[in-house]
């Protein structure tokens, strides 16, 4: 006696399965695909597994790559430092050779004041080393262009309100370190500040406004720190 098929209406192309009423383990397709056979689901997952892995794998070497190259911009971005003269150099020129021991200015509620006047901001640390002899003072510091910018170290020698010397110890932006060079330094020598200028007229740089702006409001903190001491 031959059995009857029982088919169910189910929509077209979903992939779904009838299952034979007569024999469960015979199925019928409702779309256009083939059957799935045992070997054919052994294929799909070792493919599957295989496609996870090299995804993983590929992810993972993107991620270092990515990570590679934020470290190595990082350390371009640091590989442009300029250093021009040592610290111990320039202390051992200013005082002929016998720098003397270092002193500290301590930063109060009056002084602090001063000294944001001309630096445009609290300086960030409670109290600076300086370095005295014979009426001479030098200052060793830093200041940034303008917010962002790698920090630039400098160094002035100032007796009674005058530049004597300036120098640019470390510079680390990628441009204006024109700065650092004795034909621009040389404009500070002998200026004295007057109230957020200097009394010298000081030439720009093409591409590093903010550079020389920064080196004359150093070296108007320089000259504002030397009237802080005795």
């Amino acid at each position: 006696m031959t059995s009857a098929v029982v088919l169910q209406k189910v929509p077209i192309n979903t992939g779904q399965r009838i299952m034979n009423s007569s024999n469960p383990q015979e199925s019928i397709a409702t779309s256009d695909q083939e059957p799935t056979t045992p070997s054919r689901t052994f294929i799909s997952i070792l493919l599957r597994s295989a496609l996870s892995i090299f995804s993983a794998r590929t992810l993972g070497l993107l991620s270092a790559a990515i990570i590679g190259n934020a470290s190595a911009a990082k350390e371009d971005r640091f590989a442009f430092y300029f250093y021009f003269h040592e610290p111990e150099d320039f202390l051992s020129e200013s005082f002929n050779g016998n720098p003397p021991a270092p002193a500290v200015l301590q930063f109060d509620n009056s002084n602090k004041e001063v000294v944001r006047e001309v630096f445009e901001r609290y300086y960030p640390a409670p109290r600076i080393r300086y370095w005295s002899a014979d009426g001479y003072t030098a200052w060793i510091f830093d200041d940034v262009g303008k917010e962002g910018y790698q920090p630039t170290t400098s160094a002035f020698l100032v007796k009674d309100g005058q530049i004597i010397d300036a120098r640019v110890l470390v510079y680390r932006e990628s441009r204006g370190q024109e700065v650092g060079e004795e034909f621009f330094l040389e404009q500070l020598e002998g200026a004295r500040s007057n109230g957020k200028r200097l009394t010298q007229e000081v030439d720009a740089i093409t591409g590093a406004t903010e550079s020389v702006y920064m080196m004359q409001r150093m070296a108007r903190t320089a000259i504002a720190l030397d009237g802080l001491v005795d």
